[in-house]
């Protein structure tokens, strides 16, 4: 019995250390794409502004 609990423990510590770190990753890269969008917007933005002018 008790490997079988201890076996269910090391699974879920596993599950939390592969879920931790895909949530990092995939924060990062939303970090990315928001920046790069922002990035986008404001380049046309000013692109607009100077045409108006």
């Amino acid at each position: 019995m008790k490997r079988v609990v201890d076996f269910g423990f090391k699974a879920l510590v596993a599950g939390l250390g592969i879920t931790t770190v895909y949530m990092t990753v995939t924060f990062s890269v939303n970090v990315y794409r928001g920046l790069s969008w922002h990035n986008a917007q404001t380049k046309l933005e000013k692109e607009a502004n100077g045409t108006q002018t």
